[in-house]
């Protein structure tokens, strides 16, 4: 049983993912597996992935019949999974070579920490470095609600998510949920139980091109269908849905009554930092349902 498993979901990726792929295979650790979850790629995806596979048995390829969206792609990705640490991985992005061994370092020396990932940088589709990415969540607090902050109320992108995890606290989340910034969510529910850490150094490198999920589809509302196909043409509640995800993870997470209290506050900040999008979901899903209402009789209905 590998020691780390990386988990790289994909969808009609073939133009990054040799990159992603050399960038993993070529690291100092190499007790990993990697595991190729293709959500039914049209382009050259299988292609790559099967010729990858074919020659290092470290790498395991799955594919879909039919295209999940990425929720179920993620978490399949870790369902297939079978090592202590667990490292979600983009088609898009680049590891340096010491990523997984500095994260498992500092995982191995520290029992408190649940999550370590690298400092990144933002490169562009040559790969040309345009900004370092430097935001900062105060998730190595001691304090659970402290770390919860920071994922739930500070602006950031996520990138921590592609840190290295260890899978059994990330067996006790929810996981990915079926709704846009649900890896948000994730985050803030990891900061519940355990500290996260940081690598001074920069071996992440986040690609920012056209044709990014967070590029191409601007809203929330937009963001759901990919996150699940679905919900395509359904009344979606793309910030409630945030609003539930982020109360869940307080239920579940094994806090004190005071803590509990603490995070429920921060989401109460939330709210009033997000009054109007929650109400333009309202306002949304009553313009969708008259859509249907008086719709002629016999028309296809959206819900």
């Amino acid at each position: 049983m590998p020691e780390v498993s990386v988990g790289l979901p994909v969808f009609n990726g073939a133009n990054y993912l040799r990159e992603a792929l050399d960038s993993i295979l070529a690291q100092t650790y190499s007790d990993f597996e990697l595991i190729l979850s293709d959500n039914a790629s049209t382009d050259g995806t299988e292609e790559i992935c099967r010729a990858y596979a074919a020659r290092d048995r470290r790498i395991r390829y799955d594919r879909s019949e039919k295209n999940l969206g990425a929720a179920r792609n993620f978490n399949r990705a870790f369902e297939l999974s079978s090592g202590k640490y667990f490292k979600w991985a983009a088609h898009d992005d680049v590891c340096a070579p010491d990523f997984l061994a500095r994260c498992v370092e500092a995982l191995e020396r520290d029992a408190s920490v649940v999550l370590c990932y690298p400092r990144a940088r933002v490169i562009d589709g040559r790969g040309v470095v345009l900004e370092d990415y430097g935001v900062k969540l105060n998730t190595d607090s001691p304090d659970p609600q402290v770390r919860f902050r920071g994922p739930i109320l500070v602006w950031h992108r996520c990138y921590e998510i592609f840190g290295v995890i260890r899978a059994s606290t990330l067996r006790r989340t929810s996981l990915m949920g079926h709704y846009a910034a649900s890896d948000r969510v994730l985050l803030g529910e990891l900061a519940l139980h355990g500290r996260f850490q940081e690598v001074p150094e920069h071996l992440f490198f986040a690609r920012r091109h056209p044709q990014q999920s967070v590029k191409a589809l601007p809203t929330n509302h937009l963001r759901t269908v990919w996150f699940d196909p679905s919900q395509e043409g359904r009344v979606v509640f793309p910030e409630w849905r945030i609003f539930h995800g982020c109360l869940r993870s307080i239920r579940k997470a094994p806090l004190s009554w005071r803590e509990r209290v603490s995070c429920y506050l921060h989401v109460g900040r939330w709210v009033r930092g997000h009054w109007r999008r929650l109400a333009r979901d309202l306002i949304a899903a009553v313009r969708q349902i008259s859509g249907f209402l008086f719709r002629p009789i016999g028309a296809e209905r959206p819900l």
